[in-house]
């Protein structure tokens, strides 16, 4: 696998990323979702990994002040388990971080054990849980949070 590069989602991508979406989650966000976040949503910041000149995953968070809220993450099912998500989770906590950021949020299914470990490795901790959040699988949401000063001064250098 060739170094991997992270850049700003452009409509172009759109085509690629709802294949990544339709194939990672149960509920996706629509093409009007992404165009959204794209175009209209002031706080959004999209991003995408590259990996062999192909899009290999993608990212939409919001910054909102000194939070990092992210809030989709996907990485091309054929390319998991390969520490891609790890690099790409730590190259957009460094640029949150460099932004002014000072803690990241999210929300993830407590059946998502590859997520969990992840995040857990990053040192996000649950601070709650959104009962029903997931409505259509009936699965709650456990809210997890990572102060960035730590985890991005305890980490090397990105590899992305």
């Amino acid at each position: 696998m060739k170094r991997a590069r992270l850049r700003f989602m452009r409509e172009s991508d759109l085509d690629a990323v709802l294949e990544i979406e339709k194939r990672s989650f149960a509920s996706p966000w629509s093409r009007a979702n992404f165009l959204y976040e794209l175009h209209r949503n002031r706080t959004a910041v999209n991003w995408v990994i590259e990996v062999d000149d192909s899009l290999a995953g993608y990212a939409c968070v919001w910054v909102l002040g000194p939070e990092l809220r992210i809030n989709n993450i996907a990485i091309r099912p054929e390319l998991r388990r390969r520490g891609l998500a790890a690099r790409f989770l730590e190259a957009l906590l460094r640029r949150a971080a460099n932004l002014g950021c000072e803690k990241a949020q999210l929300e993830v299914r407590p059946s998502n054990t590859a997520a969990l470990a992840l995040y857990r490795r990053f040192g996000f901790v649950e601070v709650g849980r959104r009962k029903d959040y997931y409505r259509e699988e009936r699965e709650d949401a456990l809210m997890l949070e990572v102060e960035l000063s730590a985890t991005v001064a305890n980490r090397g250098s990105p590899g992305v």
